[in-house]
């Protein structure tokens, strides 16, 4: 049955899968799903998260196999036998194996939750329990779980103190509640004013700016490449003027604001600056972050212009320009919301979201830039999805691994270039069009997971956004979720209230150690820009992608009104963006380019492409590159250039990127 996903899926090739054999085959996909490339798509038939399976254990050959009534298992060893596998469990664990666990078995076997059919049993055909990403759990966690030499000290330290496992701030959120940072944009930026304004009233503390897809692809709303698509899933922008219609009466100094913007960051930042400066705010005051994260764009969200190289090399000249000039600004958010979001296991999105900020430090470092001064503003964005102890765990291993990666691996003596700084965003792609209100459940325990994990800003995603761009009350019911758990929950009165849970505490140990066995893979290939023209992680996301949909079209895994659970019902009344955005748009865009300086345009993108294509290299004396292209993107626009002519100019200069094919 045809299905479209709301997230970033992969848009074309077939995913690479394992034979019986163990070997590689070709499992054909329906091509009109993957081609789909907006943050929000329609849902015909169902929707399921493409999340993966089995990075702990092997794919077992029997999921997708026919449904069957379960019954007690024919075992050829002790129902009790895990207990001793792989551990030496106490005196008196072993007497409850024993004398209660044993009965209680014999009595009445354990039931998987879904079918009785692959992930959900053994080879000995004993139930067995995993995460959204194939992770084996067992029924029960004790001393015997950690390693022999496990104590507070060593493996888990105190709060705002290295390596930071419970946090990053002594006092976690009893000192500042994380920002509730509500990410929104649609239709024209009047209209999008309007609802920035609206969630500010309403207890929003920060605004995030979603674009439309033109923009994303830096195109302007009148190139034929952006037909259809205008205002549809963000706000559109073209030219100075529309970011200060979007920015009207916002004070920036006051606000922060972050940008989900990645290859055209550059140009949408310097827009963001000059109404800033028009403004009379001081840019050494103002802060916010631009994504800028354009690894992850090759590996999973395909919102691309450029190739690598010369997208890395803008990604430095934010850097370098950002450090100098703009010190309160987060220059990149290395993302792994868009990698979870396209298929991959927590495990990958931790490690491959982490070895990409190894990535920027590497090429930054190569440009001669000190890590000391641009790394305190390398910030993360985390996917939060359904399982809430693997993500708690993710969290956490996060901020040891990167304290590690940046103590260790880069020397940085500075405390704040090894602290990790995250955003998170609960689960777009896990949020099905069936009984869409069950979404508002599934949002909350995914934020928190958030919250309990320790992120600095977040961002909870509105029920109806299956269908659509969130309704008012859709976007309300979303904002208020964050304020009940801030408030009225009790999760933000201590700090890190799991800690020392034989559960979280081995689950955070295993996702470390696999995070780095993932870097040691990626060294070996020579980094992660090497790794995507080999098309590796990729292929990693794209087979986690398919297995875990095998099990969840083999009800192996459950999906409440999805693949159980079912009624028949109405859609909810959604946001409708119909074309007069893109009319309304293209008439601005026209009387733009009638009353401004064709030539003064003109001379300063000349002057852009000159610098984009120079060898850009650190400069001495608290100055910048003469080749750093940010002063130039500043010029034009100040000039009114647009974001399609400015993108234009680079295209000139650095080409046009064409992804590898996955097989």
């Amino acid at each position: 049955m045809p299905f479209t996903f709301r997230g970033n899926t992969p848009k074309r090739g077939n995913w690479l899968t394992r034979d019986g054999r163990g070997e590689a085959s070709l499992v054909p996909t329906d091509t009109d799903f993957w081609a789909a490339n907006r943050p929000v798509g329609h849902i015909a038939g169902y929707l399921a998260p493409p999340q993966a399976l089995f990075y702990h254990h092997k794919v077992n050959n029997a999921m997708g196999g026919t449904k069957k009534p379960y019954s007690k298992p024919q075992a050829t060893e002790s129902p009790t036998a895990d207990v001793f596998e792989g551990r030496h469990p106490s005196e008196s664990e072993k007497q409850w194996a024993e004398k209660t666990l044993g009965p209680t078995l014999e009595k009445a076997p354990e039931k998987p939750l879904g079918a009785a059919t692959g992930v959900n049993v053994d080879e000995h055909g004993q139930a067995r329990y995993t995460t959204v990403s194939g992770v084996p759990i067992r029924r029960l966690y004790t001393q015997a779980d950690l390693p022999e030499d496990w104590n507070y000290e060593k493996y888990l330290g105190y709060p705002g103190q290295p390596p930071y496992t419970r946090g990053i701030h002594a006092t976690g959120y009893r000192g500042k509640l994380y920002t509730m940072r509500q990410f929104s944009g649609f239709a024209a930026p009047e209209e999008t004013n309007q609802r920035y304004k609206y969630l500010l009233e309403h207890g929003g503390s920060g605004l995030s700016v979603a674009f439309d897809l033109p923009t994303l692809m830096g195109y302007d709303s009148d190139h034929p490449a952006s037909e259809g698509e205008v205002g549809k899933c963000g706000v559109a922008i073209d030219s100075l003027e529309d970011m200060e219609i979007l920015l009207s009466g916002i004070d920036l100094e006051t606000t922060t604001t972050s940008m989900t913007i990645n290859s055209p960051a550059s140009v949408l930042w310097a827009m963001y600056l000059v109404v800033a400066e028009k403004q009379g705010a001081d840019w050494k005051k103002i802060s916010g972050t631009i994504q800028n994260d354009i690894l992850k764009e090759y590996i999973a969200q395909k919102e691309y212009i450029y190739p690598p190289a010369p997208s890395m090399r803008l990604v430095v000249d934010t850097f370098e320009f950002g450090s100098k000039f703009i010190p309160r600004w987060n220059t990149i958010s290395i993302s792994g919301y868009h990698i979870r979001e396209a298929g991959s296991t927590a495990l990958q999105e931790l490690a491959f979201t982490l070895y990409d900020g190894v990535e920027y430090v590497e090429w930054a470092l190569r440009r001669g830039l000190d890590v000391d001064d641009f790394g305190p503003r390398l910030s993360f964005f985390f996917n939060a999805h359904n399982d809430f102890f693997e993500e708690i765990a993710k969290y956490r291993a996060a901020r040891k691994i990167w304290y590690r990666v940046m103590k260790d691996r880069f020397q940085a003596k500075n405390d704040r270039t090894r602290l990790m700084r995250f955003h998170t965003q609960t689960a777009g792609v896990s949020l099905p069009a069936q009984q869409p209100m069950n979404n508002i459940a599934r949002v909350a325990i995914q934020a928190m997971a958030a919250v309990l994990g320790g992120t600095q800003s977040l961002h909870t995603d509105a029920y109806d956004e299956a269908f659509a761009l969130p309704t008012e009350e859709a976007a309300r019911i979303a904002l208020r979720t964050q304020q009940i758990i801030a408030h009225e929950s009790g999760v933000t009165e201590t700090v890190d209230p799991l800690g020392g849970s034989y559960f979280l505490e081995r689950f955070t140990l295993d996702m470390e150690k696999g995070a780095f066995e993932y870097f040691d893979k990626l060294d070996a290939m020579g980094g992660m820009v090497k790794a995507i023209e080999r098309g590796y992680p990729q292929r990693e996301i794209a087979e986690a992608a398919y297995q875990y949909q095998r099990a969840v079209e083999a009800n192996e895994k459950i999906i409440v009104g999805v693949n159980e659970f079912q009624i028949e019902e109405q859609p909810p009344n959604i946001l409708y963006i119909d074309e007069a955005v893109a009319r309304q748009q293209s008439v601005k865009l026209k009387a733009l380019r009638a009353r401004r300086s064709s030539e003064e345009v003109g001379r300063r993108l000349d002057a852009l492409k000159k610098a984009a294509g120079k060898e850009a290299k650190a400069a001495r004396n608290d100055k910048i590159s003469d080749a750093n292209t940010m002063p130039y993107i500043l010029d034009a626009v100040r000039a009114y250039a647009t974001v399609g002519e400015i993108c234009e100019a680079l295209r000139q200069v650095y080409g046009t990127y064409t992804e590898v094919s996955v097989t």
